[in-house]
């Protein structure tokens, strides 16, 4: 669905998204002509855009997390017993 909302710079050249934002946080890229476009973001972290790199690895986690009673009991080191 598309709308169209006519919004107005203020003095200091800034906008209210306030009646027509959906997230808090955008990533705006300018087109020819000075389009600006608006698109929702999120921030991740370098460790879970690594993750994100690898699919097979997503699998094998989804996998053993929808699976738990196949996991492996591991018997602790002995010097991290004390812990």
């Amino acid at each position: 669905m598309s709308t169209e909302t006519l919004v107005e710079l203020d003095g200091r050249r800034r906008v209210s998204l306030a009646k027509i934002a959906t997230t808090d946080r955008y990533l705006v890229r300018q087109e020819a002509g000075g389009v600006l476009v608006f698109e929702p973001a999120v921030v991740i972290t370098a460790a879970q855009a690594r993750l994100d790199q690898q699919p097979a690895l997503v699998e094998q986690l989804i996998d053993a997390m929808d699976h738990p009673e196949r996991a492996v009991r591991r018997k602790p080191r002995p010097d991290q017993e004390a812990r």
